[in-house]
């Protein structure tokens, strides 16, 4: 999550430099003293606690201290920012008194995409030159200018902007460029991609023609080149790509993809985070309408979801922001554009709910999680249709994306009652539950402990929304590409989801009961895991009709799982319970 304001941010690590709290010895400098910075610099990033440089701050920092100008390739979260900060800082002057020496006129722009990657740059610029009293100021549209003009005329030296609002201060003749010594353009992919090319020029042709370019892109496609060989004078060239694992390691963004029909993808998408328990999550729509619809659902699902989409005012957006800021929502539900320059602390999943038609979308998306070292989890929700785009995907960047199945009724029960349990289990722990003593005395002296405990755990089921799925989605893992419908369908145009078949090493049993006498899938799975050696997570795929039931289990345990329910009763009787005949049962 960015921060909003100074005292939020004083002190604390930025996401863009590895987070090594711990010692803050002078000699934990050492590393960053070896790039040549200054000892004000190298005292900042000790207080903070920044112990090592990141690859891109090693390979770009030496070219920018020697006036090179640098083309960048690097993703949001590998430490660009101090990348370009530090340098640009080194520049400043000292004045005899010990503060920087004053000048109206910035000697650094750092133009941005977005509003919060504006303040979020300037933050961290300012961190890292409080002790040469650096003067920064984030310029950027959906504010009163006044503030940043009067700002500006009291003089300071980086100014980060917006390209919109840096060409409004041009046109007002408040931003004065003739003194810039280094232009830095950050995530220059995006703002081409926001429709800033031609401001970018207009900036570029007004700034001194012997100042300091650095450009920086996740990728590099064509127009960036263009923009490099116009602006750029013999740039040195870096390139750090997200490291692929090694044999046996796990890689620190975890990408998988579910293939499902369009009409069940927020079904799919609610079983997965249900199974997934993120600490917080990303989850990118196409439109505007999807995304309110999507924000509805999970809500409604029992998360905390807050919906973020180029439709709302400024005043809107940071309400939404304060609440991700104060913990009191865990999803945000949020369009490409909306969600430009945003930076989500302990940001854990990010979800593509539609597959990303540019590979260099879904490149920006995934950066925004797994950083400083912490694992991170991409999940994309794509129909059968745009299987070809997630191998375009999986071909650019040369990684692969795991097709998984979508959790089953029954996954999702044993989840849910895992969670439950943990819940209880923390509660006898750790709560007074004392008051409640006398109430628990009463029930069990008209009622059997063990009624009362199985009441008690339904009621917490409940609570978490255990009865909310209980229908199988189709699943389409395997289905081939010729099917772009995935409607699961069959030759005669009926659902043919039962003659798939089980999935391997499963067998089906039929149980002679249904949906007429009130069996529900939690009902098979409490039976089974309670009457075998099975648990609720060795269960597959449950299908109920209304004369009777479906069940997958491991084909190795079918034969004890049928003997162990012929002497029990599910939902209070006997039952038939028996390998799956095809054809009519």
């Amino acid at each position: 999550m960015h921060p909003d304001s100074h005292d939020e941010v004083a002190g604390a690590p930025s996401e863009e430099v590895p987070d090594n709290a711990g010692a803050t010895d002078a000699a934990e400098g050492t590393a960053f003293a070896a790039l040549g910075l200054r000892p004000e610099l190298l005292e900042a990033l000790t207080t903070l606690g920044y112990e090592e440089p990141t690859p891109i701050q090693r390979e770009a920092v030496p070219h920018l201290l020697a006036g090179h100008d640098l083309l960048g390739q690097a993703a949001t979260g590998t430490g660009k920012t101090a990348a370009f900060a530090l340098p640009v800082l080194q520049r400043l002057e000292r004045a005899p008194g010990g503060a920087a020496a004053v000048s109206r006129a910035p000697i650094a722009l750092v133009l941005v995409p977005t509003r919060e990657l504006a303040v979020q740059v300037a933050e961290a610029i300012l961190r890292y030159g409080r002790g040469l009293g650096a003067r920064v100021l984030a310029v950027y549209g959906g504010q009163p200018i006044g503030g940043q003009l009067h700002a500006l005329h009291r003089g300071v030296d980086v100014v980060v902007a917006t390209p919109g609002r840096a060409i409004d201060h041009l046109n007002r003749g408040s931003l004065p460029l003739d003194a810039v010594e280094v232009v830095v353009l950050d995530e220059a992919d995006e703002m081409l991609d926001m429709g800033f090319a031609e401001d970018i020029e207009t900036i570029l042709g007004q700034v001194p023609a012997g100042r300091q370019t650095v450009l920086f892109s996740a990728t590099m496609p064509p127009r960036i080149g263009g923009i490099a060989r116009r602006h750029l004078r013999e740039p040195v060239r870096v390139q750090i790509a997200l490291r692929n694992a090694e044999p046996g390691e796990v890689p620190l963004v975890r990408q998988s993809a579910y293939v499902v029909p369009r009409y069940a993808k927020a079904a799919a998408l609610g079983r997965v985070l249900d199974m997934e328990a993120p600490e917080a999550a990303l989850v990118f729509c196409r439109t505007r309408t999807e995304v309110d619809q999507l924000a509805e659902s999970l809500n409604g699902r029992g998360y905390r979801a807050e919906a973020l989409h180029g439709g709302m005012s400024q005043e809107q957006r940071d309400r939404v922001m304060g609440r991700l800021r104060a913990g009191t929502a865990d999803l945000l539900v949020a369009t490409d554009v909306a969600a430009r320059g945003l930076d989500i602390e302990q940001l854990s999943h990010v979800v593509n709910y539609d597959v990303p038609s540019a590979p260099e979308a879904y490149v920006h998306r995934i950066g925004r999680t797994g950083r400083a070292g912490r694992e991170g989890v991409a999940i994309t929700i794509a129909e059968p249709r745009e299987r070809r785009l997630l191998e375009n995907i999986e071909r650019a960047t040369r990684r692969r994306i795991s097709i998984e199945k979508v959790p089953s009724v029954a996954q999702l029960a044993a989840r849910r009652a895992d969670l439950t349990v943990a819940a209880l289990r923390e509660s006898i722990l750790k709560h007074d539950l004392e008051p409640f003593r006398a109430v628990v005395a009463r029930l069990t002296e008209e009622f059997d402990p063990t009624d009362v405990a199985l009441a008690a755990m339904k009621l917490a089921q409940d609570a978490r929304g255990a009865t909310a799925d209980e229908q199988e989605i189709p699943d389409l893992s395997t289905k081939p590409v010729g099917d772009p419908r995935g409607r699961g369908r069959g030759p005669s145009g009926r659902d043919d989801r039962r003659a798939r078949g089980p999935a391997t090493n499963m067998t089906r049993l039929y149980v002679g009961a249904g949906r007429s006498t009130g069996i529900r899938p939690q009902d098979l799975v409490g039976a089974i895991a309670g009457e075998s050696r099975l648990s609720g997570r060795d269960i597959g795929a449950i299908e109920i009709t209304d004369r009777f039931a479906l069940v997958e289990v491991p084909e190795s345990a079918a034969d004890d799982v049928i003997a162990a329910l012929k002497n029990s009763t599910i939902k209070g009787r006997k039952t038939l319970v028996r390998r799956e005949r095809h054809g009519a049962q």
